[in-house]
């Protein structure tokens, strides 16, 4: 499982140009389901995603978690996070889990990170999706649950 995590002061996503999720200060988390993944490198991912100290206090600009902060979270599952890049000019998708088992766990992260007590909102899942991001830093963060 991978995550592409961004720190933003604003965030949303629309759909058709209605917003379905909107956010202040916090993380928004492109997700990226593979295969192979499982609820475990779910709540892996979830526990990083909390916990990482990438928010600003008087003395360093790394030095608070999102937990610390009671920031937000806006989750958007992102297949071409596992896209391969190696042949040709298209992107191949093939470690990519398939749709079903994907919303699985996308919805099992959404509830990890909810089950934190911080306030996350989502996209929807598999649908076509306009995110406005406004990344703060800009802080970017890679995070593959497989490399622990």
């Amino acid at each position: 499982m991978k995550a592409l995590v961004q720190r933003v002061t604003r965030a949303s996503v629309s759909i058709n140009d209605n917003i379905v999720g909107k956010i202040s200060q916090g993380l928004v988390v492109l997700l990226g389901i593979a295969k192979d993944d499982s609820e475990d490198d779910a709540r892996y991912l979830v526990n990083k995603i909390a916990n990482v100290r990438i928010f600003a206090n008087e003395v360093s600009e790394l030095a608070l978690s999102l937990l610390e902060i009671r920031g937000e979270v806006l989750v958007v599952s992102q297949f071409t996070l596992l896209a391969d890049l190696r042949k040709g000019r298209r992107p191949s998708f093939t470690e990519a889990a398939a749709p079903d088992e994907a919303s699985k766990l996308y919805e099992f992260f959404v509830e990890q990170v909810r089950s934190t007590g911080l306030k996350v909102e989502t996209g929807i899942f598999q649908e076509h999706m306009m995110v406005e991001i406004h990344n703060n830093g800009p802080v970017t963060l890679l995070l593959d649950s497989k490399k622990r």
